[in-house]
């Protein structure tokens, strides 16, 4: 499927897409040193968030989509040099409203990240006067 929407997303801040399909996207995210905080190489979680909610965009994947409202649970840190794989899909579909469930989960598979977004979609781009 063709992506519609986020077209000037960066591959190498929050992620490159897997996999678009109606309702459903996977996202992949190479961390890096840049995106660590400290000396133990914590990637900031802005970093996991951003490709979580890039994943959501996908999955809803409609030009003016547009995030309200995210509620996230963060489950385990992310070190630098790990890829991360963020899996997308709209569970309810309101018509301009699309609650859309996405997880995070690292190289060996386990979830580092579980929310739900609520994405709108709206008539125009929100930032077209």
């Amino acid at each position: 499927m063709e992506q519609r929407t986020h077209g000037l997303t960066s591959e190498r801040l929050v992620g490159k897409p897997l996999k678009i399909e109606p309702g459903r996207a996977e996202v992949e995210l190479v961390t890096t040193g840049e995106m660590a905080v400290d000396e133990y190489s914590l990637v900031h979680g802005g970093f996991t968030f951003g490709l979580a909610d890039y994943a959501a965009m996908l999955a809803v994947n409609e030009p003016t989509v547009v995030l309200g409202k995210a509620e996230v649970r963060f489950l385990k840190p992310v070190k630098a040099g790990e890829r991360l794989k963020a899996e997308a899909k709209v569970e309810e579909d309101l018509g301009r409203k699309k609650i859309v469930r996405a997880e995070v989960f690292d190289g060996k598979g386990e979830k580092v990240l579980e929310g739900t977004f609520h994405c709108y979609v709206l008539e125009r781009h929100v930032l077209e006067k």
